[in-house]
C-alpha cells in the first residue's frame, strides 16, 4: 500500500468517525433536553434543528467552496457544538433556564449550524482527498445514520460528553495529519480529464438529482416508519441504513454505475410492492434505497466539479421535504 493510499484511508476513516460522533452528539443533546420540556417546545426545537442542519447546507456548502483555509470550518463547527453542549449543561443546572423554550431553541440552533458546517466540510474534504471515489463517499455519508440511532437509544450526559471529547480529539488528529502531509509536500491528486458542462446542463442535472434525493428520503422514511420503534429496531434501522450507504459504492465498482442503479431501483420497487408481507422486506428495501446515496453524491460532484460543497448541500437540503412528505 503506497503512502497516498494510506493517507486517504486515514482521512476518510477519521472523517467518517467524526460524522458518526457529530450526528450522535446532536441528537443525544436534543433528546436529553426534551425530557424536561413541553411537547410544543420540543417540536419547535427539533424543527429548528432540522431546518438549520439540512436546509442551510447549500449556503454553508457555497461558503466552504470559497474559503481557503478549510479547517477553519471544522473548528467553527466544533466551537458551535461545544457551545451547544455547554448551554445544555447550564440549562439543566440553572432552575430558571431549565424550562425555558428560548434556551432550548438556542441550543437547537447551535447544534443545527454546527452540524451543517461539519457535513459540507466533510463532504468536500472526502471528494478532494480521494478524487471523488464513490466508495469513500459511501463510507463517509453512511456513519451518520448509525450515530443518530446510538444517540437516540443511549442518550445520557456521559455519552454526550464522551461524544464531544471524541469529536475534539479526532478533529485535532485530522488537522495534524493534514498539516503533516502538507509539510512533506502533500499528495497531489490526479483529477483526470475535466468534463465541461453548460450552465443549463449543470442545473438540469442537479434538479434531477435533487428530485431523486427527495424521492429517496420519502421511500426510505416509508420503509422505516412501517416498523415499530423499540430500541433494538431503531439500532437495526440505523445499522441497515449505514451498511446500505457503504455498500452502494462497492456495488457500483463491481457492476458499473448504470447496472448498479437499475438493479437497486428494481429491488427497491419490488420491496415497495410487497412491503406489507414481512418486516424483512422493509429492511431489504431500506438497504437497497440507501445504496443510491453515494451514487447521487458522486454524480453531483461530477457535474459541479469545484463546487462540491454546494453540491453536497443541495442534496442534503432535499432530504427534508422527502421526510415531511413521508410523515404526511
Amino acid at each position: 500500500m503506497d503512502t497516498h493510499t494510506r493517507y486517504c484511508l486515514r482521512t476518510v476513516g477519521i472523517s467518517s468517525l467524526l460524522h458518526f460522533l457529530v450526528d450522535g452528539l446532536c441528537v443525544c443533546c436534543l433528546y436529553l433536553l426534551a425530557e424536561s420540556h413541553q411537547l410544543t417546545h420540543i417540536v419547535a426545537a427539533f424543527m429548528t434543528y432540522n431546518v438549520l442542519a439540512f436546509l442551510t447546507q447549500p449556503l454553508t456548502g457555497w461558503y466552504v467552496d470559497r474559503v481557503e483555509r478549510k479547517h477553519w470550518v471544522l473548528l467553527a463547527s466544533i466551537l458551535l457544538l461545544t457551545l451547544a453542549v455547554l448551554a445544555a449543561a447550564l440549562m439543566t443546572n440553572i432552575p430558571s433556564w431549565r424550562d425555558s423554550s428560548v434556551c432550548l431553541l438556542v441550543v437547537a440552533s447551535l447544534l443545527g449550524m454546527g452540524n451543517s458546517l461539519f457535513h459540507v466540510w466533510g463532504g468536500k474534504q472526502v471528494v478532494l482527498k480521494t478524487d471523488n471515489d464513490i466508495r469513500a463517499l459511501g463510507v463517509f455519508v453512511s456513519t451518520g445514520a448509525f450515530g443518530l440511532s446510538v444517540g437516540v437509544v443511549f442518550h445520557s450526559w456521559p455519552l454526550l460528553l464522551g461524544f464531544l471529547l471524541a469529536v475534539s480529539v479526532l478533529a485535532l488528529a485530522y488537522m495534524n495529519l493534514d498539516m503533516a502531509t502538507d509539510n512533506m509536500g502533500g499528495h497531489v491528486v490526479d483529477h483526470g480529464t475535466t468534463v465541461s458542462f453548460s450552465r443549463l446542463a449543470v442545473w438540469l442535472a442537479m434538479a434531477a438529482l435533487v428530485a431523486f434525493v427527495l424521492f429517496r428520503s420519502f421511500v426510505g422514511q416509508s420503509f422505516s416508519s412501517g416498523m415499530g420503534k423499540t430500541s433494538a429496531i431503531i439500532l437495526t434501522l440505523g445499522a441497515v441504513s449505514m451498511v446500505g450507504k457503504m455498500a452502494g459504492g462497492w456495488l457500483v465498482k463491481a457492476m458499473g454505475l448504470l447496472r448498479a442503479l437499475l438493479f437497486v431501483l428494481l429491488a427497491t420497487l419490488s420491496c415497495l410492492v410487497f412491503r406489507t408481507s414481512h418486516p424483512v422486506i422493509l429492511m431489504v428495501g431500506l438497504f437497497m434505497i440507501n445504496c443510491t446515496m453515494p451514487i447521487t453524491l458522486y454524480l453531483a460532484n461530477v457535474v459541479m466539479r469545484g463546487r462540491e460543497g454546494l453540491a453536497f448541500g443541495l442534496l442534503a437540503a432535499a432530504l427534508m421535504p422527502g421526510y415531511l412528505l413521508a410523515f404526511l
